[in-house]
C-alpha cells in the first residue's frame, strides 16, 4: 500500500479525525495536557472553561471528550460531570503487561511493512531531542516519545493493532512524566538511543533485531522502579 494512501488507514488520522480538523486539534491538546499533568488526575473538566482555554467550540470540545472517554483518559460520571481519570497504578501496571506483548510484535511487522515514508517518520521522531534534553524540556521529550511509538505502530500497517498500542502508550506516558523528572541527562540520552536504535534496526527490515530493541523500550512497570 503506498504511504498516500494511508489515510484512512492510520487509527487516528482517519478523515474523522483528520489533523486539521478543530476537534481533532483539541483532543491532541486535551491528551497532552492530561499526559504531562497540566491538567492532573480527577481535575473538573467545565467545558464552557475548556472551551476557552483551548479557543475551541462546545461541539468540537465535546467530540474531543467523548473521544478522550472512550480510551479512558477522562471519566464521565452522573452528577459529578466529566473529570481527568485518576492515575491509577493498577491500570497502569496491567498496561504495561500487555505492551510487553505488543511492542516487540510491532516492531518486527514495521520491520517488513515500513514504507519508505514511514520509516522517515520512525527515524525523525527524535530529531532535536539533544537540546530538549540540555533545557530540561519534558513536554518536547514526551511529544518526541509518543511520535515515535506512533509512527512505529503506522508502519505496522495493521489498525487494530496500532490502535491499541497507540492507546496504552498515552496510559504509560502518564506515568513517565514523573519517572522522567527523576531521570539524568544522561539517562535521557541512553533511553533516546535505544529508540533510536530501534528505528535503525526497522529500517534496515530486520525484524528479529527490531523485535527485541522494541521490548526493551517498553522498559519496567512503575512496581520494578521505572526504566
Amino acid at each position: 500500500m503506498a504511504h498516500d494512501d494511508l489515510t484512512d488507514y492510520r487509527p487516528t488520522d482517519t478523515r474523522d479525525w483528520a489533523p486539521d480538523l478543530q476537534k481533532s486539534r483539541i483532543y491532541e491538546q486535551l491528551l497532552s495536557d492530561i499526559i504531562l499533568g497540566a491538567l492532573p488526575p480527577s481535575t473538573p473538566l467545565e467545558e464552557k472553561r475548556l472551551a476557552l482555554r483551548y479557543g475551541a467550540g462546545l461541539a468540537g470540545l465535546r467530540e474531543a471528550l467523548g473521544r478522550l472517554a472512550l480510551e479512558g483518559m477522562v471519566v464521565r460520571r452522573a452528577r459529578v460531570g466529566t473529570v481527568v481519570a485518576p492515575l491509577d497504578l493498577r491500570e497502569i501496571e496491567h498496561a504495561f503487561e500487555v505492551r510487553r506483548l505488543l511492542e516487540g510484535r510491532s516492531g518486527a511487522l514495521a520491520a517488513l511493512a515500513a514504507t519508505e515514508q514511514d520509516i522517515a517518520d520512525i527515524r525523525s521522531a527524535f530529531d532535536g531531542a539533544e537540546e530538549a534534553v540540555a533545557r530540561g524540556d519534558y513536554r518536547a521529550l514526551l511529544e518526541m516519545d509518543r511520535n515515535f511509538h506512533k509512527a512505529v505502530a503506522w508502519a505496522t500497517h495493521n489498525p487494530l493493532l496500532a490502535r491499541f498500542i497507540v492507546s496504552l502508550q498515552n496510559i504509560a506516558t502518564r506515568f513517565w512524566i514523573f519517572a522522567m523528572e527523576r531521570q539524568s541527562p544522561e539517562a535521557q540520552m541512553t533511553d533516546i538511543l535505544l529508540h533510536r536504535e530501534a528505528g535503525e534496526a526497522i529500517a534496515a527490515r530486520d525484524p528479529v533485531a527490531a523485535e527485541a530493541a522494541m521490548e526493551r523500550l517498553v522498559g519496567n512497570p512503575p512496581s520494578a522502579g521505572g526504566r
